[in-house]
């Protein structure tokens, strides 16, 4: 928008100048060639007395020689001839024959365009009764003198008007364009999660506003984010009561695997619902990084807890990749949660008996989890990606994956959902080992 300025204030101050500029050139040009032939006729007009007194050459050429034009020789005379006299013919002759002839016959002023400049023919009555025509030449520098300069000063004051006027449109522009800059630069930040960026109300009215609103919607994030962890945080509470409940009765269960399976569950549940207390109380900054975690381990650990629903329901389950220690910057609980909506999206969307595998891939820049089964596959892969509307059928909210993304896109990686080799779905979570700079421009998907 700045330069915009500019170059609308440099299009108006240019236009200003030509509009002024160019008339005025052409008005000094005509003042300089009036100046020259106003000067011609005075030297016509000097001669003029002695016409009036004799016809004499050698008089009229004394007459001549003391004006300033006849001393350099740019005055010529004739007189026509008479029954009583002869022709008088005086100095050189620049104008044709034919305009000196229609002065004389007319009695007439005329100025007639010659090589090298002008010739300013003056008609004046003599006393033998005709008229002779005295001829003034004006040189080309006489009619130009001047032009040049006075038109290099209008192009540097028109120069001058341009460039100050760039100058006048920067400052301004940039006065104007500050607070938009700001404004800009705040809802980056806020968009990078700093909740406490604020604008200040300054500049034009329309920016002030602006401004105004963007502060009033920066505390109504705030305050619905402190809303959303306070409702996380009851709503998560009130779920021990009926947890308590849960593990009071699995003591009742004996012994065996089936009890140790479901004391197992309980427990972990009871450690989810305080990991979601706590981190729902946590005022964390946007800049905060994960401690990270093994990414074979949670599977492995993971797997071991679905092998037994999996062995139930006689499906064949295979893991790749987990042998060995691959590191993620994702926290153990998160990544956990993730795992765990995949799986079990796999137990509710295919049916029993139908395989499925983990599959863990490390490269350089990312780790790459590959959950694979051998249901009937996916539809429409895209409408699942969308945020919020999956839709699983009963039993589902749909927001499975949104936790498998948010886990993905929290390093800089990537979910995508596509066709598996075992013949149903893979989904396929992308964990970037360098976690995005919190100042650069967010690249996750906004869906």
């Amino acid at each position: 928008m700045r330069w915009a300025l500019i170059r609308v204030s440099l299009a108006v101050t240019a236009m200003v100048v030509l509009a002024f500029a160019v008339p005025l050139g052409l008005v000094v040009r005509e003042l300089a060639r009036d100046r020259a032939l106003t000067n011609a006729e005075r030297q016509a007009a000097a001669v003029a007395p002695a016409l009036a007194i004799t016809t004499d050459r050698a008089e009229l050429a004394r007459a001549v020689a003391t004006a300033q034009a006849g001393g350099e020789n740019r005055i010529a005379l004739r007189i026509p001839a008479t029954a009583h006299a002869a022709a008088v013919d005086l100095g050189r002759h620049r104008a044709p024959r034919a305009a000196l002839d229609r002065a004389s016959a007319h009695g007439q002023a005329a100025t007639v365009r010659v090589p090298g400049g002008y010739a300013l023919l003056r008609p004046t009555a003599v006393g033998s009764g005709t008229i002779a025509v005295v001829e003034v030449f004006v040189p080309e520098a006489d009619v130009t003198r001047g032009v040049a300069t006075a038109w290099l000063v209008l192009a540097a004051v028109g120069v001058g008007l341009i460039a100050g006027s760039a100058v006048v449109a920067d400052r301004l522009g940039s006065r104007t364009i500050r607070p938009a800059v700001r404004l800009a630069g705040a809802a980056r930040r806020l968009g990078e999660g700093d909740l406490a960026v604020r604008v200040p109300e300054a500049g034009p009215d329309e920016l002030r506003a602006a401004a105004v609103a963007f502060n009033a919607m920066a505390d109504q994030v705030v305050q619905l984010l402190a809303n959303e962890r306070e409702l996380a945080a009851d709503l998560s509470h009130r779920l021990r009561t009926p947890l308590t409940v849960l593990r009071l009765n699995t003591a009742s269960l004996g012994d065996g695997p089936a009890a140790d399976h479901t004391r197992a569950a309980v427990a972990q549940l009871e450690r989810e619902v305080d990991q979601i207390i706590r981190a729902a109380r946590e005022q964390r900054s946007g800049t905060a990084v994960p401690a990270g975690c093994d990414a074979a381990e949670v599977v492995r650990e993971r797997m071991a807890f679905w092998s037994a629903l999996a062995e139930d329901e006689n499906r064949v389950v295979r893991t790749a990749g987990a042998d060995r220690p691959v590191r993620v910057p994702v926290a153990r609980a998160d990544l956990a949660a993730a795992l765990d909506a995949m799986l079990g999206n796999v137990f509710r969307h295919t049916p029993e008996g139908a395989a499925f595998a983990v599959d863990v891939h490390e490269f350089e820049d990312a780790v790459i989890l590959l959950v694979s089964d051998a249901g009937p596959g996916v539809a429409d892969p895209a409408a699942a990606l969308r945020r919020g509307h999956g839709h699983g059928g009963p039993g589902s909210t749909g927001l499975g994956l949104d936790i498998v993304r948010r886990v993905a896109e929290s390093t800089g990686g990537d979910l995508a959902i596509s066709r598996s080799v075992l013949g149903g779905t893979e989904v396929r979570i992308r964990l970037a080992r360098t976690l995005p700079s919190p100042l650069a421009p967010s690249t996750h998907r906004r869906t």
